[in-house]
């Protein structure tokens, strides 16, 4: 057990030092989660408010793919990516593997399932009626489909934390497509992993601490806003 504690207190003081080699890992995670949540929010939210409100063909079917797709394996769908944009593959000439844009796109196919079937449960709870009533005093379709992600943001909030959630700890699919390479794609979960293989348990805890740090603070941060708006309410 000794070595737990040591690995604790080598781990705290390497934070504390603010090392340079950490601070950039640290900077890397914020940039790819952050900024594939932000994508996927705009792509699950509005799409998933469309299915909600809208009969088509084939709807059961189309909700039933997005909420597979809240369960995709993430090394399946960094192989997927991976192949996609590797030199043979259909999406080769964008240059993308083993770049924070590849991890981008990996993250983002993982967080927008979510964000999409949340968002789409979040309208689905509100009458429909509410989004005919707008439309009948003369508002167009995006109108009356704002006013009713309006009602339900709080919702909404959920599934932007879930979605964020949902990529700030994945591992497999940084891994296959960014490949872990010092000082270009190095994210925390990846670097976690590669100093536990190597024995270096204070750098692995440091690194742990700070993502769970990172996570707690990004998540209480998001309900503070959520729980405020409620009580307003």
């Amino acid at each position: 057990m000794d070595f737990i504690y040591d690995g604790f207190i080598k781990g705290i003081a390497l934070i504390l030092s603010r090392d340079p080699e950490i601070a950039g890992v640290v900077r890397m995670s914020l940039y790819v989660s952050v900024f594939s949540t932000l994508i996927a929010v705009f792509i699950g939210v509005p799409l998933g408010a469309v299915i909600a409100v809208k009969k088509f063909p084939l709807k059961k079917i189309v909700i039933s793919v997005i909420n597979t797709g809240m369960g995709l394996p993430p090394v399946v769908v960094g192989l997927l990516v991976m192949l996609l944009l590797a030199r043979s593959g259909p999406l080769a000439f964008l240059g993308w593997l083993y770049t924070p844009a590849g991890m981008v796109l990996a993250q983002v196919i993982i967080a927008a399932p979510v964000i999409t079937a949340l968002s789409m449960a979040a309208m689905q709870s509100l009458d429909r009626k509410f989004y005919l009533q707008m439309l009948t005093l003369g508002a167009g379709q995006w109108q009356a489909l704002w006013v009713c992600l309006k009602e339900v943001k709080l919702s909404i909030l959920a599934a932007v934390i879930a979605g964020f959630g949902s990529v700030i700890s994945e591992v497999g699919a940084v891994m296959m497509v960014g490949g872990n390479i010092r000082h270009q794609t190095r994210v925390l979960t990846t670097a976690t992993v590669m100093e536990t293989q190597m024995g270096n348990f204070d750098t692995a805890i440091a690194l742990g601490l700070i993502l769970l740090a990172i996570t707690f603070l990004i998540n209480i941060a998001l309900t503070f806003i959520q729980q405020r708006r409620a009580a307003a309410e």
